[in-house]
């Protein structure tokens, strides 16, 4: 394949980069993009990899990018869903409290969420807790009925279809080697051949630091991939969950803990822990990359990070090896739960960016250089967020691009 020139490339077919190509196409018809996608086809990785929850908000800090976010992002992917018909279930999500602790975790967190303008949201006493749950055993709870779930891989698709049917090109199975800089165009080496772009975005989750720093960008974080693994409840037990169920989350660490989960799949998932995996696409615990374990290993924050989280890490991979252990963590929230109500399995991967200090980066970063936007972490609520983070994305690209100018129709 020889040197084709575009306007514009993203890196990257998950939901975000999908998301940012299909914004800029709507504004600017006649922009020459093109996505480029190492595997065989959209949403491979995180995208089609997650719970598929449409977040309210209650977790994040007012004012952050997560709740901003979240707030416009709960709304615009309900919406989007309703209008290119994608099943949506609005089942509501129910955080439970087990202990005193976690009664004032819990007014903290409706506290945010109200800040955060979620609807409906309210603290829930035991009475109406068996109404809501049934199986629930709690002290208290905090109630956001307004929560729902979806296929995020119904959305991926549809977006690639709309970046398609919209003019712009998407190459699979085309994975970036190198990129050099040639008469102020950006030089894509990949394994398709070679593309020329004006300008770049930068889109590719798992592997966001690694195109960053393959495009002479130097950055201060690295991506350590975490894998949640994950149970699913055999098809009698599914009963025992009717929505949502979580437990009050620890608001020093980055995840929300297990949980149980409606799905748009087809069953109930239950999970998932957080443990460190030994390749970027680490989804079994047998997966193993040398040159991505040895990125881990080499990075400084991982050592501060270990040295500051080793009791919680103990304890997720405690919880990865022994079923009785996520089990008892499932029972605090069901305790009518047996081993024998978990029978599939299966897993995702987290792209966590840490920096060199070992500080898990809890909120989205989206770096500039020239000719080149790089989202280098963008964590849940990314999907429940990605119409609304590909707007963000398409403004900056609007701004550092000059796309107004160069290429606005009239």
């Amino acid at each position: 394949m020889s040197s084709t020139k575009y306007d514009l490339i993203v890196i990257g077919a998950g939901i975000i980069g999908l998301s940012t190509a299909m914004k800029l196409l709507e504004r600017y018809p006649k922009l020459n993009l093109a996505v480029i996608e190492k595997d065989a086809k959209e949403g491979e990785q995180q995208s089609g990899h997650n719970s598929g929850v449409i977040h309210s908000g209650i977790y994040y800090r007012p004012g952050s990018f997560k709740a901003e976010f979240c707030v416009a992002g709960r709304s615009s992917m309900t919406r989007f869903c309703n209008e290119n018909d994608i099943p949506v279930w609005t089942c509501g999500k129910l955080i439970v409290a087990t202990d005193s602790a976690g009664e004032d975790r819990l007014n903290a967190l409706e506290s945010r969420g109200i800040a955060n303008q979620v609807k409906g949201l309210r603290i829930v006493e035991k009475d109406e807790i068996k109404e809501i749950e049934p199986h629930v055993v709690a002290r208290k709870a905090l109630y956001a009925p307004g929560t729902g779930i979806v296929d995020y891989r119904n959305v991926t698709t549809k977006y690639a279809e709309r970046v398609k049917s919209d003019g712009g090109e998407i190459f699979f199975n085309t994975e970036l080697v190198s990129s050099k800089l040639v008469a102020g165009s950006t030089v894509l080496e990949t394994t398709s051949g070679d593309f020329e772009a004006s300008n770049v975005i930068n889109c590719a989750g798992l592997h966001s630091d690694l195109i960053a720093e393959t495009m002479g960008l130097k950055i201060d974080i690295r991506i350590i991939p975490f894998r949640g693994e994950y149970y699913k409840l055999r098809r009698e037990s599914e009963h025992l969950v009717k929505g949502l169920i979580y437990p009050v989350p620890d608001p020093a660490l980055p995840f929300l803990g297990v949980h149980l989960t409606q799905t748009m799949k087809g069953w109930v998932e239950a999970g998932p822990n957080a443990v460190i995996a030994t390749k970027r696409e680490g989804y079994r615990k047998r997966d193993f990359s040398l040159h991505d374990f040895f990125r881990t290993l080499t990075f400084p924050g991982f050592w501060k990070m270990g040295v500051r989280e080793w009791k919680t890490g103990i304890w997720e991979i405690n919880r990865s090896l022994r079923k009785s252990v996520f089990l008892n963590s499932l029972r605090e929230l069901v305790p009518e739960l047996s081993s024998n109500d978990l029978s599939g399995t299966g897993s995702g991967v987290r792209a966590q960016a840490v920096d060199r200090a070992g500080n898990l980066i809890d909120d989205f970063r989206i770096d500039e250089s020239p000719g080149a936007i790089h989202v280098l972490n963008a964590p849940s609520p990314g999907a429940t967020s990605s119409l609304v983070i590909g707007e963000y994305v398409a403004d900056i690209a609007s701004k550092n691009f000059s796309l107004d100018s160069l290429y606005l129709s009239n």
